[in-house]
């Protein structure tokens, strides 16, 4: 078993990071969590069908959580959000032991992917107030 250490990172600097580590594709910030971290869209991966929003989101994760190989510093989501009821659910989601999401440490897949409320500052929650805003466009 490989053991992994990484240090916590600000907000600001997650932001960097994220961007830097997006590559080719360009991320758009959508927003910032209760602790002050920003949320990436990933713009190409919106979809929209059947009134349900589908889009990748990236996020640092702050604080990380520990785990016994490492700290999870960051993860990417594949959130999906019904605007009319208010409701997100994840799809698909991986969280990171580096903040370039490449060392793959949990990769989540529900079945199948529960529709409920968010909570105020989480990421889904900054997702349906960028999706679901009077006026927003996917």
């Amino acid at each position: 078993m490989r053991h992994f250490r990484v240090s916590s990172i600000s907000a600001a600097a997650a932001l960097a990071l994220i961007a830097i580590s997006a590559g080719a594709q360009s991320l758009t910030k959508i927003g910032a969590t209760s602790a002050g971290t920003p949320v990436m869209l990933e713009p190409k991966s919106v979809a929209k069908a059947n009134g349900i929003i589908t889009a990748t989101l990236r996020v640092g994760l702050q604080p990380p959580i520990k785990t016994t190989n490492g700290d999870m510093v960051s993860m990417r989501t594949i959130m999906m959000f019904d605007c009319a009821k208010q409701t997100s659910a994840t799809k698909e989601r991986w969280f990171y032991f580096d903040d370039k999401f490449k060392m793959e440490a949990r990769h989540d897949k529900p079945g199948i992917p529960g529709y409920g409320p968010a909570l105020k500052g989480s990421v889904p929650d900054v997702g349906l107030a960028h999706f679901c805003a009077p006026g927003a466009k996917p």
